[in-house]
Formats: C-alpha cells, sequence, structure tokens
C-alpha cells in the first residue's frame, strides 16, 4: 500500500503545488499590470505563465522523483527525462522574458519618440535582437541536453582537440550564411534599411516588411512578397525613399502639340493641387523640358509628405489635367499632322506636282 500512496502524494503535491504557485505569480501580475497601466510589462509577463509552471513542476518532480520510488527499472530514464523537460521549460521562459523586456522598452521608446524613422530603426534593432537571444539560449539549452548523455560528455574532449579544425570546416562551408549574418546585425545597428521603409530595389518598389538575421522581405505595391538576402543591401547600391525625412517630388509627364497652353496649364496645376488633398503645399512648377518635331515635353513637379501621397497627387494630376485639355483646349492634345507644309515666301507649288517654282521678279518701278 506504502508503494501505491507514496508515488501518487509526491507527485501530486507537486502538481498541487506548482498550480498554486502559479496562480499566486499569475494573481500578483495582474493586479501589477493593472496599477501599472502606463507600461505593457506585467501583461507580457503573464503569456511566460505556461513555461514557468512546466519548469516548476519539472524541478519540483525532478528533486522528489527518488522519494517516490516509482518505476525503479526506468529510474534512469525518468529522471533525464525530467531533466531534459526542466532544461526545456527553463530556455523557453527565458526567451520570453527577454521578448517582454524588449517589448517593453520598444513601446517606451515609442511614445515618448514621434520621430517616425526613429521608431522604425528601433523596432528593426528590437526585432533583430529578439532573434539573436532566442538563438543564443536555444543553442545554450540544446547543448545542456546534449551533456546530460555521459556518451556526449566522454566525446566532448575529442570535440574539442578537433574544434579548430572543424570551425575552420564550417567556416568555409557556411560562408554565405556567415555573411548573411553579419549583414544582418550591419543593416540593424547601421541604420541602412528599417522595418517599414520604402525601397526600390531592382526595380521593384515597396515597403519593408520583415527583416531578419539571414533574410529581408519587401512588400510591394501589388501585394507580392519578395525575399532577399540581406547581404544584397549592404553589398548593391538601392534606393531608400523613407532614409532621412519621408518627403517626396514626384514627376508628371505629357507629350502635348506645340499650341498647347503652356500658361493656362501653369494655372490648371495650381488649381488641381489645391483641391488634391495629398499635395503637401511646399512646391509645384511647370515646366516644357523638350520638344520633337512633332510634340513639346511637358513637366510637372509635385511634392508630397511620403512615398504613398506622392503617388496620388502624381496620378491625380495626370487624370485631371488631361481630362481639362479634352473638354477645353482638344487642339493641345499631340496629333499627326497631314496639313499642307507652308512654302517659303515667294514660292508657288507647280502645277505638275513636282516642287514649287519661284514667282517670276515684277519690274521696278520709280519716279521719273
Amino acid at each position: 500500500m506504502e508503494n501505491v500512496l507514496r508515488p501518487l502524494v509526491v507527485v501530486g503535491s507537486a502538481v498541487v503545488l506548482t498550480l498554486l504557485i502559479g496562480w499566486a505569480t499569475d494573481l500578483l501580475l495582474r493586479k501589477a499590470d493593472e496599477r501599472h497601466s502606463e507600461t505593457p510589462l506585467w501583461g507580457l509577463l503573464r503569456r511566460a505563465r505556461i513555461p514557468y509552471q512546466l519548469m516548476l513542476c519539472a524541478a519540483l518532480l525532478r528533486g522528489s522523483y527518488d522519494q517516490a520510488q516509482l518505476l525503479e527499472a526506468h529510474r534512469v530514464g525518468i529522471g533525464r527525462t525530467l531533466t531534459l523537460v526542466l532544461i526545456g521549460s527553463a530556455a523557453w521562459l527565458m526567451t520570453r522574458i527577454a521578448a517582454a523586456i524588449v517589448e517593453t522598452s520598444y513601446t517606451r521608446y515609442a511614445r515618448v519618440h514621434h520621430d517616425a524613422a526613429r521608431v522604425r530603426r528601433v523596432r528593426t534593432q528590437a526585432s533583430l535582437i529578439m532573434r539573436v537571444v532566442a538563438a543564443v539560449v536555444g543553442v545554450v539549452a540544446a547543448a545542456a541536453m546534449l551533456l546530460t548523455f555521459p556518451a556526449m560528455r566522454a566525446a566532448g574532449a575529442s570535440l574539442l582537440a578537433s574544434a579548430g579544425i572543424l570551425g575552420i570546416v564550417a567556416g568555409v562551408a557556411a560562408q554565405s550564411t556567415l555573411s548573411n549574418l553579419f549583414a544582418g546585425l550591419q543593416i540593424a545597428f547601421g541604420d541602412m534599411v528599417r522595418i517599414g521603409d520604402t525601397v526600390v530595389v531592382d526595380g521593384e518598389w515597396g515597403t519593408v516588411e520583415e527583416i531578419t538575421l539571414t533574410f529581408l522581405t519587401v512588400r510591394t505595391w501589388d501585394e507580392r512578397r519578395i525575399t532577399m538576402p540581406v547581404s544584397y543591401f549592404t553589398s548593391k547600391p538601392f534606393e531608400n525613399w523613407s532614409r532621412g525625412t519621408p518627403q517626396m517630388t514626384g514627376i508628371v509627364f505629357w507629350h502635348l502639340d506645340h499650341t498647347a497652353p503652356i500658361e493656362l496649364m501653369r494655372e490648371k496645376l495650381r488649381d488641381l493641387l489645391r483641391e488634391c488633398p495629398a499635395w503637401d503645399g511646399r512646391d509645384y512648377g511647370l515646366a516644357v523640358t523638350d520638344s520633337t518635331p512633332n510634340t513639346l515635353q511637358v513637366r510637372a513637379l509635385v511634392t508630397a509628405k511620403d512615398a504613398d501621397d506622392v503617388w496620388k497627387v502624381r496620378v491625380t494630376v495626370r487624370e485631371q489635367m488631361i481630362s481639362w485639355l479634352c473638354a477645353e483646349h482638344p487642339y493641345a492634345l499631340p496629333r499627326v499632322n497631314t496639313a499642307d507644309a507652308v512654302l517659303p515666301p515667294g514660292h508657288l507649288p507647280s502645277p505638275d506636282g513636282a516642287g514649287a517654282r519661284r514667282l517670276p521678279e515684277q519690274p521696278r518701278t520709280g519716279r521719273g
């Protein structure tokens, strides 16, 4: 009877004690969250209650398993399993705590600073720091789990002896991976590109959606995702429209007839921009930038606060200016000229169509 009750008491006590401690800890965190609503730290720490309770239960069972005297034949295997669960849950808990601290720091910074560029920079750095912490904790936890096996401890000495050679071989084999890793750290702390920046890479315009230690994802205007290695942004030139101030100047081109009313178009451009909410009011202009035998190239400059608004201003000005020209000045639209050529003064067309002939000179008369 004792052989049955003792294991039940030990296991039941560990489970009940784990639930009580977990409930008390969660209650304290909930009260702290209600009292300090200005910070999300306590609410984020509550997300770690599952790995916290799992670690507590594994620790209690591992410490009291010798007293339970349950399954003596599998005592070593069960003890090692509890140790592995303890190490894994501890690593899980550390990752959740680190994520809560990093997220809280980012939230406080975003509340204090209203500069969108700085906030995106800190967001990128916080994301990459969290990934580095998770990777380090995972590697340490995996190494600790492997060291619980005696065979792995015995092989440790021989592995350390060949660590130098293995390191060189691994470095050569993972050269691209390591370059991407260091490039990711350079992007995070060098402020080259941030999450939310508007960039142009390989002729594709989009917004940086995700940055990891090895790759970067750009979401294009048509909802496509372009995944590129982060080493691309440290080795090749690219356009970052959000670098510095997000204000931008847009260009609109028209090809019109030589009779186009340029001055009236300047006035119409001013009226169109005043009615466009995306225009920031900084500057505008309209000028003839080129001419061909058939058309004029007219360019309009417009400004906006960011890339999205400058796109809206450009399409609005282009559409409404064309509509206005069609309705009020249709002669200004480009067309194929099929009229007869205007001859120089003093020339008449030849009757047979072969060419022009010069008029005979009239005798001069004077007073005599």
